[in-house]
């Protein structure tokens, strides 16, 4: 007696699911083994500190998408950075900005704990943070979250590894 083609096929999907490791997806639509998600990139195609810093990210297991823009000013302003934290690349991540030279490890946080914020920003460009290394010159700085109306207080604080 044959089975219904229903049941057939509903017995290869059981098969198929029970004999799939935990956790994975055939389709690959995570973006990492980390499941960080695809961050987009906005930056001028010669700046050398912005690719230096998306190599930072690489490194840190983020899968990223890099848009080269000869003027980011327009981008910044469409996603809602303060023009007072500014700065040379933007990045866009799970619904976060990040601005500047921002460490894997504090945009890993800022997905972990998903606080009520537009963002985060390192202002300036300072030496010793990602894609900023110079030497052994390390610059201490702040990481700063901030939120719709451009209010920002300090996330995290790097301190001068010298």
């Amino acid at each position: 007696m044959r089975a219904p083609k229903t049941l057939l096929i509903a017995g290869m999907l059981a098969l198929l699911a029970a004999c799939s490791p935990k956790g994975t997806e055939p389709t690959g639509l995570k973006a990492d083994a980390n499941d960080a998600p695809v961050m987009t990139v906005y930056k001028s195609p010669t700046c050398g500190c912005c690719g230096a810093w998306v190599e930072h990210m690489r490194d840190a297991g983020f899968t990223i998408k890099v848009v080269e823009e000869a003027n980011v000013a327009p981008r910044k302003q469409a996603l809602g950075v303060p023009s007072h934290l500014g700065t040379c690349h933007t990045a866009i991540v799970d619904g976060y900005v990040i601005e500047g030279h921002v460490p894997a490890e504090d945009i890993r946080r800022l997905l972990a704990e998903r606080p009520a914020a537009r963002g985060l920003a390192v202002p300036g460009m300072p030496i010793g943070s990602p894609g900023m290394e110079m030497g052994d010159r390390h610059d201490p700085y702040q990481v700063l979250v901030f939120d719709e109306t451009g209010v920002a207080t300090v996330f995290s604080t790097h301190a001068d590894a010298n």
